[in-house]
């Protein structure tokens, strides 16, 4: 039955990093999501801030957990034009622009045209720049040059580019035979492309679960605010299932589930994280308990947004994260099996 699921999510992932959508730009995404889950059978309704709330199952009790996921990325905007007809970015959520030269990458105008170009270096030939190797990579040492013909601020103008306009890099999203996920923006489209699976798995098999269980799929987590709303009055336990980290010590690897104990916020709460340990160990699933030096998560933004709820935060292995990110399947697969575990 896995392997069925397991393929549904790695798709359903994959369609989803194909559709650009850095914070404050999610409206496109937000209707393929809508209409999966509509696909699924389910009502979800869209939020006033752009995100995503659907009831998976109405539960036995009032008891309601809802599970969070971000389909917000990171990204660009355009803050000025050069005078050699350059773009100026500035980043929206941490776009690190060490991770992001040479980037290709689509600049969305407000009158709805597209135009490609490349996030480079200024004077990017090493052949010419005497200074390449010890510039460092900043938002003020760097430019996109645009797939147009263009060679003064008044020239990309006439093309209706103008600050504010949104930069959108390439994911480049690869699935290897051997089971890697390998893409920008896991964070957090892989764990969207799970909940729908869970969504799925609940619908076909006419699963009763004990408690109420919603999913919101927010926007603007990856500037804070992602979890702050649209948090139904039955829920008692917030669930955000988010990037696992992975790298220098930290138990996680790519082809497990991640349990969080405490991350730059502070400690997620004691009787969810228990729970969570129990319900991995009773379903023999390969899993690790870390604490995250450099994290926050939409379940922290509900509970700073002043909800009285519980809160956790799982999610797959991901290496490299805000850069060329990877994962694994088996990863996707032991956090499909945490929620199956822990909520039926």
């Amino acid at each position: 039955m896995i392997t069925s699921y397991t393929d549904y999510m790695v798709e359903q992932t994959t369609k989803i990093l194909a559709i650009d959508s850095p914070t404050g730009f999610t409206s496109h995404a937000a209707e393929y999501v809508m209409n999966e889950y509509r696909k699924l059978g389910f009502e979800p309704q869209l939020t006033n801030k752009g995100g995503i709330l659907v009831c998976v199952s109405e539960g036995k009790t009032n008891d309601g957990i809802l599970l969070e996921a971000h389909m917000d990325t990171l990204g660009a905007m355009v803050c000025d034009i050069n005078r050699s007809g350059g773009l100026v970015l500035t980043p929206l959520g941490g776009m690190n622009p060490n991770n992001a030269e040479a980037e290709n990458c689509r600049v969305y105008t407000r009158d709805g045209k597209v135009y490609t170009g490349t996030f480079q270096m200024k004077n990017a030939s090493i052949h010419v720049n005497d200074k390449y190797n010890t510039t460092s990579r900043s938002y003020d040492a760097m430019e996109v040059i645009l797939d147009e013909i263009v060679e003064k601020k008044e020239d990309v103008l006439a093309l209706g580019i103008l600050p504010g306009d949104i930069v959108c890099f390439d994911p480049r999203t690869v699935v290897t035979e051997s089971g890697y996920i390998k893409s920008r923006f896991l964070d957090d489209k892989l764990s969207v492309g799970i909940l729908l699976g869970y969504a799925k798995y609940l619908k076909e098999n006419h699963v009763v679960t004990e408690r109420k269980i919603y999913q919101h799929i927010t926007v603007f987590e990856e500037v804070g605010h992602g979890g702050s709303a649209s948090v139904p009055a039955d829920v008692t336990e917030v669930l955000s299932v988010d990037m696992g980290c992975v790298g220098d010590g930290l138990g996680c690897k790519e082809t497990q589930v991640s349990i969080c104990a405490k991350d730059s916020g502070g400690p997620y709460h004691y009787d969810v994280v228990t729970a969570l340990v129990q319900a991995a160990r009773a379903a023999n699933l390969d899993f690790a308990v870390d604490v995250y030096p450099h994290y926050g998560s939409d379940a922290e933004a509900t509970l700073r947004a002043g909800h009285d709820c519980r809160h956790g935060l799982i999610g797959s292995g991901v290496y490299a994260s805000h850069g060329y990110e990877r994962s694994h399947v088996k990863g996707v697969e032991n956090t499909f099996g945490l929620l199956k575990a822990y909520l039926g």
